[in-house]
């Protein structure tokens, strides 16, 4: 009696510990990545260590990243569209100092472009210049640009995302942010009929031996790597809607919703035969016993019943379909767009991840981008994970 208290006792103790660990961990990860990506508002969108410097007459002192990108794209041309006096604006950059200075006046060794530069920023007032600080001397006699920092709903609400623009990144998640939604609203929009008419057939239809035989195979696809997935959705999936809506590519949101529908169903065919299978006997019966047919009792009986089950399933294959990485990355084209139609590339948050965070230098302001998309990633899966847990409570209730 003793030792079987004491191997309880032991047990216990594993399980507090195991679950414990797992608590901590996960909470580890949590706070590692809200402190990655919520550094990135403390940051500039330009590179550490680089400057915008203008001439000293100029009244310009701060400019956003839409505004340096627009100047060094040439679509602001004047001062004036951002502040400034009426004066055209003069791009220059260290590649450019031979257009103004020969070899012998830079020096040998360019010991004597320092000065030229400085000479070049203080005689042409419209003149904007990106380098490095340490190009420019110490009685420099120019002034510099202050670049505002990266905000919140600058991040939310951009409409661009380009981490590798010169002078400025860009780092506009919106196009990210309704991209995974449109790919997940397209794959719940396929995978949830499909899912809810299977899961019906399993439970009210199929005798024994095709359940035995069906449920494995369904369940056999939640262990197919995702990457697979992805080569069949490149293979078949995108000619088909290439050939079929005749566009230029084959690699659209719809490719990638359907990928993810195919992978969604699974979880939205187990989750909803529980929830059909919960319906007590005596419901059933009673509907039967008071005329209604097999299918009167499945439309009225079983399925209000079990549309607690079903909504949960349907937004589990959405958390599902949101977090999915490699398939999508490879069909939908990663084009970081706002997206208005399911033919056209898209890009999601996970396959951005994905693509860049190979590329991204650690600590950098790109880095910290990708840690900021993980986190909107996050918030919304756990938000959808309340709202299963809302529901389920209410379907104990």
């Amino acid at each position: 009696m003793k030792l079987r208290r004491k191997f309880e006792k032991i047990t216990e103790s594993i399980l507090f510990a195991s679950s414990t660990v797992t608590t901590l961990t996960v909470l580890l990860i949590i706070i590692f990545l809200f402190k990655e990506g919520i550094s990135l508002f403390n940051d500039k969108p330009v590179e550490h260590g680089y400057v915008l410097s203008v001439n000293k007459e100029n009244p310009v002192n701060i400019l956003s990243e839409a505004q340096i990108k627009d100047i060094f794209d040439q679509e602001i041309t004047n001062w004036k569209q951002v502040g400034g006096k009426d004066d055209s604006i003069i791009i220059f950059s260290l590649n450019d100092i031979t257009n103004y200075y020969t070899e012998e006046e830079l020096g040998a060794d360019l010991e004597f472009m320092p000065d030229k530069i400085n000479e070049l920023i203080d005689s042409h007032t419209g003149i904007i210049a990106y380098m490095h600080s340490s190009s420019l001397p110490k009685n420099f006699k120019g002034k510099h640009i202050e670049i505002k920092k990266i905000g919140l709903f600058d991040f939310l609400g951009g409409k661009e995302w380009f981490p590798t623009a010169t002078p400025a990144a860009q780092f506009g998640a919106l196009p990210l942010i309704l991209g995974t939604l449109w790919v997940s609203l397209g794959a719940i929009l396929l995978a949830l009929p499909i899912g809810l008419v299977t899961a019906l057939y399993l439970t009210e239809v199929a005798d024994k031996r095709v359940r035995d035989i069906l449920k494995p195979v369904i369940e056999l696809l939640a262990g197919i790597p995702s990457v697979v997935y992805g080569f069949f959705g490149l293979v078949v999936i995108v000619p088909i809607i290439h050939d079929v809506f005749g566009l230029s590519v084959g690699e659209t949101a719809l490719a990638g919703s359907i990928i993810l529908a195919i992978m969604a169903l699974p979880t939205i065919i187990t989750i909803s035969e529980d929830a059909l299978s919960s319906t007590p006997r005596a419901l059933k019966e009673a509907s039967l016993a008071l005329g209604a047919s097999r299918w009167q009792t499945l439309y009225r009986v079983t399925i209000p019943y079990s549309k607690s089950g079903i909504t949960a399933a349907a937004i589990l294959g959405i958390g599902r379909a949101m977090g999915e990485t490699m398939a999508v990355l490879m069909v939908t084209g990663n084009a970081s767009v706002i997206p208005h139609t399911f033919l056209q590339p898209v890009r999601t948050i996970p396959a951005t991840i994905a693509a860049e965070l190979g590329e991204a230098p650690f600590g950098g302001t790109h880095f910290k981008a990708l840690f900021a998309l993980g986190i909107v990633l996050f918030i919304i899966t756990f938000g959808f994970n309340l709202i299963v847990n809302s529901i389920k409570a209410r379907n104990r209730r």
